[in-house]
């Protein structure tokens, strides 16, 4: 049972959710560190299929290099953000600014510390582009 009911609880997910794509969004090395200082608790931690980071410095420098491979690009959320306890679940997509396209999507799953700070995200892709020949 989703806490959709419980608004107290699903303003929490809510700006947990707003912190994670301001980092991921964020412009600038400052900007950037002081959003994943926001988004993330100190030991907070990033998994996907393709990374396994923790730490503010590797979760920076992983948002960094995906940053770069996919230039003019940001993150959108794409569903309801769904949450119990201290997790909840999201969809997104990885949106070219100028033309629209989403060649990246996905959803992920975040765990909060009790001050709202995400302590652990599991990310699942749904769609990446093929790789280059």
């Amino acid at each position: 049972m989703s806490t959709l009911g419980n608004r107290k609880e699903q303003d929490r997910y809510e700006t947990a959710v707003a912190r994670y794509f301001g980092a991921w969004n964020a412009g600038g090395e400052e900007a950037l560190a002081a959003a994943v200082a926001a988004a993330w608790a100190d030991d907070g931690g990033y998994t996907d299929p393709l990374a396994d980071v923790r730490g503010h410095e590797e979760i920076a420098a992983l948002i960094t290099a995906t940053r770069k491979q996919f230039p003019g690009l940001a993150f959108h959320l794409v569903t309801a953000v769904d949450g119990h306890h201290d997790t909840a679940r999201f969809g997104w997509e990885l949106v070219d600014e100028a033309g629209g396209a989403a060649p990246v999507a996905g959803f992920d799953v975040i765990t909060l510390d009790t001050q709202g700070r995400i302590r652990s995200v599991y990310g699942f892709l749904d769609r990446v582009p093929a790789p280059e020949a």
